[in-house]
């Protein structure tokens, strides 16, 4: 039997969801304002609706892809929004990346509409979501984190409960810094290796299994070589998690110093007209004016 879900938001990664979905089965009803994302989810077999509660009104689950904590606000809680529409007890699934208080108080109105909430936030982007190997981490009640996995199973290869409400929103900022520590660094040592004059584009397979290898090293030194900027996630989203990260870091009195320059050239880059482009675009960062990144 296949599972009834809703999705609001069809961006770059709701839209690489809502496909993984449907080709696994499931019937998805979309809505997002931007009509030409939900007719890219239509051709592949989702059912379009008028508004959120429409979408949420034929659902067993409700799944958000949104960019901030006001956007999901609006989208649950405003006229023609999810709470308008759901099935008491209906399950909404935020696989948004937003602050974790925000998560908890969104969770607590719901509660009160008779909603129940996860905060899901992932790891992977859209080439993960497509295959169906995301990273979750999870924050709710453990039996509706175990009913979320129901559907999130098709999109999702390690699905992890971190705790109650806001715990999911909390893991993915830590996974952002360790994420945005390193794009920078991967980006810091192309350059290096560049400059010296070495092939920048065989240190991936040199250094593979060895204590500097990572993921990001493998996918992302290629990319910084080539000024591979096809995007799978935007700077100025990077910036958005960074700010809540420190945000965080305040609150508990924690000290974040590579965290603060790390955002610092994320802010300088969107400040010159890049927070659209993907993390290979760090590597403009490095570029001075008489310098050419090799290709």
């Amino acid at each position: 039997m296949s599972n009834k879900v809703a999705l609001i938001g069809a961006g770059a990664m709701g839209g690489a969801i809502g496909a993984r979905l449907v080709e696994t089965g499931n019937h998805l009803t979309v809505f997002d304002l931007d009509k030409e994302k939900v007719a890219v989810l239509v051709e592949k077999g989702a059912t379009a609706a008028a508004s959120a509660a429409q979408a949420a009104s034929v659902s067993d689950y409700v799944i958000l892809s949104l960019n901030s904590p006001q956007i999901v606000r609006a989208a649950v809680f405003n006229a023609g929004g999810v709470a308008e529409g759901a099935r008491a007890g209906a399950l909404i699934i935020d696989m948004s990346s937003i602050d974790p208080d925000a998560t908890k108080a969104l969770a607590a109105d719901a509660a009160e509409k008779g909603l129940r909430w996860v905060d899901s936030p992932l790891s992977g982007g859209a080439p993960k979501a497509l295959i169906g190997q995301l990273t979750l981490m999870a924050g709710g009640r453990e039996q509706d984190v175990a009913d979320a996995h129901q559907v999130l199973k098709h999109v999702a290869s390690n699905y992890t409960h971190m705790g109650p409400s806001g715990a999911g929103q909390t893991t993915k900022l830590i996974n952002q810094v360790l994420c945005a520590l390193n794009f920078l660094a991967v980006a810091e040592a192309t350059q290096l290796a560049l400059d010296a004059g070495v092939d920048a584009a065989k240190i991936p397979q040199a250094l593979k299994g060895g204590r500097a290898d990572s993921a990001l090293l493998q996918e992302y030194m290629p990319r910084y070589v080539a000024k591979d900027y096809r995007r799978t996630g935007r700077i100025d989203n990077m910036v958005k998690d960074l700010n809540g990260a420190q945000d965080l870091a305040r609150r508990t009195n924690t000290a974040m110093p590579l965290t603060a320059v790390c955002a610092e050239v994320h802010r300088m880059l969107t400040a010159a007209g890049l927070g659209g482009e993907d993390q290979a675009a760090l590597m403009e960062f490095f570029k001075g004016p008489d310098k050419e990144i090799a290709g």
